[in-house]
């Protein structure tokens, strides 16, 4: 799996959930996970969950880290799966990470989603092109520009390019783990 932190910082409206954005946008071909800094704003043209649509809700943030995973020859099942084990990952590193930030409370993760108490840190999706599956995750970098009540990055003192490279390293390697546990045993009849 290739990983890349594009260093400049630029908005996600949703447009970036494409099939080959790691490719034909950052020179990463194959499976991949990619990662950048800026603000969230989704428009409903380009909202993927039903859910939202039909809340008419609001998706938006003024600063996030975004990651966009792609892997191919995948159904959208493996996509919801891989999306939730990167939430878990992320939980699990940022709970271990935040230290005396986060206090006796502890992380929560729901679904895809993380929550600090009542205030949500992430937000997911996944879905399916004709080539691939795709998952887009992102976590609050602040707490601005937030419809809902959140929690950040900041909240917990971790650094967004430091915690992005950690996760992309972690979940890079729970990638090929799985990929590697798939070639190693025998069909049974």
């Amino acid at each position: 799996m290739e990983m890349h932190f594009i260093e400049k910082k630029f908005a996600y409206d949703g447009s970036q959930l494409h099939s080959l954005f790691a490719y034909l946008d950052h020179g990463k071909l194959g499976p991949s996970i990619v990662s950048w800094v800026g603000k969230c704003d989704i428009p409903a043209a380009h909202m993927v969950d039903g859910e939202d649509l039909l809340a008419n809700a609001v998706i938006a943030g003024d600063e996030m880290l975004h990651f966009i995973i792609e892997v191919f020859d995948r159904d959208l099942f493996s996509g919801v799966a891989l999306q939730r084990l990167f939430a878990a990952i992320a939980r699990d590193y940022i709970q271990a990470h935040a230290g005396t930030h986060l206090k006796s409370d502890t992380l929560i993760r729901d679904g895809d989603d993380i929550y600090w108490g009542d205030r949500k840190l992430s937000i997911s999706i996944a879905t399916k092109s004709p080539v691939s599956t795709m998952v887009h995750f992102a976590m609050n970098v602040t707490n601005e520009g937030t419809p809902v009540k959140t929690a950040c990055l900041g909240d917990f003192k971790l650094d967004p390019r430091e915690t992005a490279h950690h996760l992309m390293s972690l979940f890079t390697k729970e990638f090929q783990s799985i990929t590697i546990a798939t070639q190693k045993v025998r069909p049974v009849p």
